[in-house]
């Protein structure tokens, strides 16, 4: 029986969203699982680690809601350089000697929580003029990209040696919190959480949050500890996926196809009211509040619906 549902991955540094994906195919293969659909819901960029959904499936249909989900990462900006990547593989552009302090930084995050105004980085998949920006910018070539509109639901400072906040600092050198806290009469660099709406690019957080703080900065670590429903808790390495697979025992590390629906309510149908909207009719007559739901027939997923004053209209049907 194919697999439908998701294996929640602890992507490590060095490895592409995509890259995880053929990864996870090629295990489905040595576990001996049946040809499956996979795709991924939400890119994480090769510098970056942290939890990437990895859909199986019928929950292939449902990644498109994960791209659009809210997600949380952690985030270590360095003060004193800009990158023209705004991360640690570009080249250096701009320098300050201006690190601020502790309190500085404090003050300034209310500025950016809510919603706010951003251009994404040159170094992007945003397409400009039907070019990769990040292609465009690799070329040489000027890039101007528009700003648009994003939220910022949270944004706090979070320091892992003082037991402040999820963070969980990542890097290739032992992290030293004083040290990093000793730079003159200012911050060498500093950690933040933030919890952020679809379409928000972290690195243009940290370089309009270090020009607000009247320096420049760029980001040194990145770690998405959340996306949509999912949290850390549940992630697992590609190790350990890998010995999941070679002991034949993959589908241990299955979430449900509905884990990735945590968020909608249920709405349970008789098996001829599931048959006609496995079809994609409409029903009629059924009271339930205005919205989505996920039909159900028994403990089986049916289908993703929206009811209004007009019956239940399918969004998403699953064959299960």
């Amino acid at each position: 029986m194919a697999l439908n549902g998701w294996i929640i991955i602890d992507k490590p540094i060095g490895l592409g969203s995509t890259q995880a994906v053929g990864a996870v195919k090629r295990m489905l293969r040595e576990a001996g699982e049946p040809k499956t659909k996979v795709g991924h819901g939400g890119t994480l960029d090769p510098l970056a680690s942290g939890i990437l959904p990895i859909a199986l499936g019928e929950a292939t249909k449902l990644a498109g809601r994960m791209l659009d989900a809210t997600k949380s990462y952690d985030f270590t900006i360095r003060f004193g350089e800009e990158t023209d990547t705004l991360d640690l593989e570009g080249k250096v552009i701009a320098t300050s000697d201006v690190h601020p302090s502790q309190d500085e930084v404090d003050a300034i995050l209310p500025r950016f929580t809510g919603p706010i105004e951003q251009v994404p980085p040159a170094f992007s998949a945003l397409k400009v003029d039907g070019e990769r920006a990040y292609d465009l910018a690799r070329a040489g070539k000027e890039v101007e990209l528009k700003s648009r509109s994003v939220t910022v639901h949270s944004l706090s400072t979070c320091r892992p040696s003082e037991g402040w906040g999820p963070c969980q600092v990542e890097k290739t050198e032992p992290y030293d919190m004083d040290a990093s806290l000793r730079w003159h009469d200012g911050l060498r660099e500093i950690t933040l959480s933030a919890t952020v709406s679809k379409g928000t690019y972290i690195r243009s957080l940290a370089r309009d949050i270090s020009h607000a703080l009247g320096t420049v900065g760029h980001v040194t670590m990145l770690r998405r500890t959340k996306a949509g429903p999912f949290a850390l808790n549940q992630a697992i390495s590609l190790d350990f996926l890998q010995d999941a697979a070679k002991a034949r025992r993959l589908t241990e590390t299955v979430l449900p196809l509905e884990a990735g629906l945590d968020d909608i309510p249920g709405l349970p149908v008789t098996p001829e009211q599931a048959k006609l909207l496995r079809h994609g009719q409409q029903l009629f007559g059924i009271p339930a509040v205005p919205g989505l739901h996920l039909a159900t027939d028994g403990e089986t997923p049916v289908a993703l619906v929206e009811a209004s004053d007009d019956g239940l209209r399918v969004v998403r049907g699953f064959n299960l």
